[in-house]
């Protein structure tokens, strides 16, 4: 699954990172980012950790990118 993340969006709560250690991770403001890059948009792998990180972000900062067909 692909996930795309909107910093401006991000209140820093922390959700993401507890739900989904090994995927997201903090820049030193606090600011939601993947573990292993600077992208806005990854393909992470298809865990319940991963969606109920998405699911529990309360404003939406992370965000499922639907495919294209």
């Amino acid at each position: 699954m692909k996930i795309k993340i909107v910093p401006e969006r991000c209140i820093s709560c922390g959700l993401c990172h507890i739900k989904s250690p090994s995927t997201f991770d903090y820049h030193d403001n606090g600011i939601v980012k993947f573990y292993t890059t600077e992208a806005l948009e990854e393909e992470v792998p298809d865990t319940a950790e991963n969606m109920q990180a998405v699911k529990s972000c309360p404003t939406a900062a992370l965000q499922l990118v639907k495919e294209q067909r």
